[in-house]
C-alpha cells in the first residue's frame, strides 16, 4: 500500500530543504522574476494560436525552468525528471507534487521561441539594468576572454568537413532532411594548449568591481578570441580599461582602444619567436592578478553548473543556451553579492 503525502509533510520537506541551506531557495527570494514578465509575454503571445485545449504554463514559470536546466545543465527529458523528482526543484517552480508538469516537449518548445525571437539578449540585458538599479552597476574596468564550450562531435568525412568549413553543404546531404536536422554546420574544430575542441566559444565582458558578465558574445570556436574585442566593450564601465591575455593583443587592438580612449592592460606578447623583456614579464604578472577575476568566473560555470558540454544543432542554439548559461551565473552572483560574500564557491562533483 502506497502512503500519500499530504500538505504538513510537504511543509515539513520544506522546512527541512530551509534548513540544509537550499540554494534555490535564496535564488528564490533575490531574483525579481516578474521584471521579466512583458518580455515573456511575447513568447507567450507566438504559443498560444487559439483559446482551446489545456491552458498554457505561465510564461515566467517556463523561464524558472529554464533557469533550472541552465543552473544545472540539464537536457529537456531530464529536466522534467528533475522537476518531477526533487521537491527543490518544485518549491522553486511554485508547483505542487500533484499538479502538471512541464514535460519535455513543452520545454523545448518554449525555449525554441525564444531562440526565434531573439529574446535571450533582451532577457540579459532587462537583468543587467535591474543589477545596475541595485546598486552593482559595472565599475573598475573591464576583463574580457572568452572560453570553448563544446559539443557532441560531428562524424563526418574529411571531404564533408571541407565544404562544411567552406559554408556549403554536402550535394548528398540536401535529399535527407532528418541528416540535415542532426549535423551541426555552425560549430568548428579549434585547438587550445595542444588540444583540439569542437563547438563554440562564449565571449564575456566582465566587470572588476563584481565580477557580473556585462556583454558577451557568441561564436563558432574557430573564431579568434580579438575578432570580439570590439563587440564587448562596455562604455558604461566606470573606468575605462581593458584587461586580457596576450591573444587580444594586435595593432588593431591597440589602435582601437586608443580610439576609444581606453586604457590598455593586455598583456603584452612575444613576436616572431622573441621573448619578453623583464619589465614587460613583470608587467604581465602584475596584470594578471586583476586578469584572472574572469576566470572565476569561467570556473563557476564549469564547476559548479557544469557547463562543459551543451546540446544543442547550430550557433542560434548554442546561443540560447550559452546566453543563458551568463545570465543564471550573474543570477548566481548576485545571491553572493547581496550576503556580503564576494568569492565564488563552486560545488564539486
Amino acid at each position: 500500500m502506497m502512503l500519500q503525502s499530504g500538505f504538513f509533510d510537504l511543509s515539513e520537506r520544506y522546512r527541512k530543504l530551509s534548513e540544509l541551506g537550499d540554494p534555490l531557495e535564496a535564488l528564490n527570494a533575490t531574483v525579481d522574476w516578474e521584471r521579466f514578465r512583458a518580455t515573456l509575454a511575447k513568447v507567450r503571445a507566438k504559443d498560444r494560436q487559439s483559446n482551446a485545449g489545456r491552458k498554457p504554463f505561465d510564461a515566467v514559470l517556463m523561464f524558472k525552468v529554464m533557469v533550472l536546466q541552465s543552473l544545472y545543465n540539464l537536457g529537456d527529458d531530464q529536466t522534467e525528471f528533475q522537476i518531477r523528482d526533487r521537491f527543490s526543484f518544485l518549491r522553486f517552480l511554485g508547483l505542487t507534487p500533484e499538479g502538471r508538469i512541464p514535460d519535455a516537449k513543452t520545454i523545448w518548445l518554449f525555449r525554441e521561441t525564444l531562440k526565434e525571437q531573439g529574446l535571450i539578449e533582451q532577457l540579459f540585458a532587462q537583468f543587467d539594468a535591474e543589477l545596475t538599479e541595485r546598486g552593482y552597476a559595472a565599475q573598475k574596468g573591464m576583463v574580457i576572454d572568452a572560453r570553448i564550450v563544446e559539443v557532441p562531435k560531428q562524424r563526418n568525412a574529411r571531404r564533408d568537413n571541407d565544404l562544411i568549413k567552406e559554408g556549403l553543404m554536402p550535394a548528398d546531404w540536401q535529399d535527407d532532411p532528418a541528416k540535415i536536422r542532426q549535423k551541426d554546420l555552425d560549430a568548428r574544430w579549434t585547438k587550445k594548449n595542444g588540444h583540439s575542441y569542437y563547438g563554440y566559444k562564449n565571449h564575456v565582458n566582465v566587470d572588476v568591481r563584481h565580477k557580473l558578465i556585462r556583454r558577451y558574445q557568441v561564436s563558432a570556436a574557430s573564431v579568434h578570441d580579438s575578432q570580439k574585442l570590439e563587440a564587448l566593450l562596455d562604455p558604461h564601465n566606470t573606468r575605462k580599461t581593458v584587461w586580457a591575455d596576450s591573444a587580444y593583443r594586435s595593432q588593431e587592438s591597440d589602435a582601437l582602444l586608443k580610439k576609444r580612449a581606453i586604457q590598455n592592460r593586455i598583456h603584452y606578447r612575444v613576436w616572431q619567436n622573441g621573448e619578453l623583456a623583464p619589465w614587460q614579464q613583470q608587467t604581465n604578472k602584475r596584470r594578471s592578478r586583476i586578469r584572472a577575476r574572469v576566470e572565476h568566473v569561467f570556473g563557476h560555470q564549469v564547476k559548479s553548473m557544469r557547463m562543459t558540454v551543451i546540446r544543442g544543432i547550430g550557433l542560434a542554439r548554442a546561443a540560447v543556451r550559452i546566453g543563458f548559461a551568463n545570465l543564471v551565473y550573474n543570477m548566481s552572483r548576485l545571491v553572493q553579492l547581496e550576503r556580503g560574500i564576494t568569492s565564488l564557491p563552486c560545488r564539486g562533483g
